[in-house]
């Protein structure tokens, strides 16, 4: 037997989807608009960051340690601290996107980049297969729009301070564009704080080589810098208000410059104006690697997000799910990996007729799912709210909950008394390889 998924963008929320679905025994084709895979996650670099330690853990026990083993095999620091924040990884960016793309070949993954999907062909509710820019149409059996929910160019002039020139490269690859929105799909869009559509992206990355040599010597030996701006150089507090991660929107981001080493210097702010970052000792050559328009601002994101359930399936779609930012206005990788890999692997279980799966609220990826679903649909306030493991608003919840802890082996015994250890990790297609 051959059930075909079809995951549509190759950010990690696609990575997951792709790993669980083909872990569960599935013929998995993934399609990604550019030539490169991890979207954000080519500029992000930021994984077990407070209760994201806990997430990590709580995926590798449900079988996404592969996933997970890499990052590690590509971290260039472990357990670091920064303001707001503890015992966090920093993977680097320049190695970790051929890291995945090895490990989804070695899964049988069929990876095709420079596959922009354009359309869809429908039969009632039901999606028979996407239609590329070539023309070309790909059938599967269920689908994943993984397509995140920054671009296309036009709406981060719309809506921020123009394109930014940033790794999401619109104008070379074309827009995103929304599977759900193309099968019919009412989507919404999450809001800032003072009722703006949308949230601009929350770091920039700079070149180290413009940085003076003992600020790179201390990031690469600490992983982190924190360097005090004076009070006449710093950008107005309101900034913070416009980042899609809230749980860096802490005074200590604005009175200070803080820099992770993620093989680039990783400037944790949305923007910072060239004019200003130049005056601050050491930064007298700084120099932006992404976005290109780092000075002026950032991607715009939470534009295109789909109504859906606990199991990740899209409201109003017979064979459609969901992950990442798709999936809510959702903050980081861990957030999306692990969306994505429910959404793969039900897509799989529906495609054998199968009940759907939902993870426990009594694990802490399973509350964070169900949580976020009921703010943004009962909740007009939460649409001006990001959910994350790391801060903000949902570390709180986790906290409050007992949900947060670093004991691993706490969290495996949770994991199985949920009854979903390695749950990702089980083939579910008869007669079908196993990973």
């Amino acid at each position: 037997m051959t059930v075909r998924v079809v995951v549509v963008g190759g950010g990690w929320a696609g990575t997951g989807a792709a790993v669980a679905a083909a872990q569960a025994g599935a013929e998995v084709i993934l399609l990604e608009r550019t030539d490169m895979l991890l979207g954000t996650g080519l500029v992000g670099g930021i994984m077990r960051n407070n209760g994201r330690f806990t997430a990590t853990e709580e995926a590798i026990a449900m079988g996404l340690g592969d996933i997970f083993h890499v990052v590690d095999l590509c971290a260039r620091h472990r357990n670091v601290d920064f303001p707001g924040h503890r015992h966090a990884t920093l993977y680097d960016v320049c190695k970790i996107e051929p890291a995945i793309r090895n490990l989804l070949l070695k899964k049988g993954i069929q990876v095709h980049t420079q596959s922009r999907v354009k359309d869809v062909e429908m039969e009632g509710k039901t999606i028979r297969a996407v239609v590329l820019d070539s023309g070309e149409k790909i059938a599967g059996d269920a689908f994943v729009d993984t397509t995140g929910s920054a671009g296309p160019m036009g709406n981060c002039t719309k809506y921020g301070n123009g394109c930014a020139m940033c790794i999401l490269r619109c104008a070379t690859f074309g827009g995103r564009v929304s599977i759900a929105a193309r099968a019919g799909v009412k989507e919404y869009a999450g809001r800032r704080a003072d009722g703006a559509v949308g949230a601009m992206s929350g770091s920039c990355k700079l070149h180290k080589d413009s940085l003076a040599p003992e600020i790179v010597a201390q990031l690469n030996e600490k992983g982190v810098v924190v360097i005090p701006v004076p009070p006449h150089l710093r950008k107005g507090s309101d900034i913070l208000a416009k980042k899609a991660c809230q749980q860096y929107a802490l005074a200590e981001f604005a009175e200070n410059i803080i820099l992770l080493d993620t093989g680039h210097a990783k400037l944790m702010a949305p923007t910072y104006p060239l004019s200003l970052l130049r005056q601050i000792p050491g930064f007298e050559n700084a120099r932006y690697e992404d976005p290109y328009a780092g000075g002026v601002g950032n991607s715009i994101r939470y534009l295109a997000i789909s109504p859906r359930d606990n199991a990740m399936k899209v409201d109003g779609v017979e064979n459609l799910f969901c992950a990442g930012e798709k999936a809510g206005p959702m903050v980081g990788h861990t957030e999306a990996i692990i969306t994505g890999a429910l959404a793969g692997h039900n897509a799989v279980r529906l495609a054998l007729g199968l009940e759907l799966l939902e993870i426990p609220p009594s694990l802490a990826t399973g509350d964070y799912i169900s949580y976020v679903n009921e703010q943004v649909r009962n909740n007009r306030e939460g649409l001006a709210q990001k959910y994350t493991f790391s801060g903000s608003i949902y570390f709180r919840r986790m906290q409050e909950k007992g949900l947060y802890t670093t004991d691993v082996a706490a969290i495996r015994d949770r994991v199985e008394e949920a009854g979903m250890s390695n749950i990702f990790g089980r083939r579910l297609v008869p007669g079908s390889r196993a990973f």
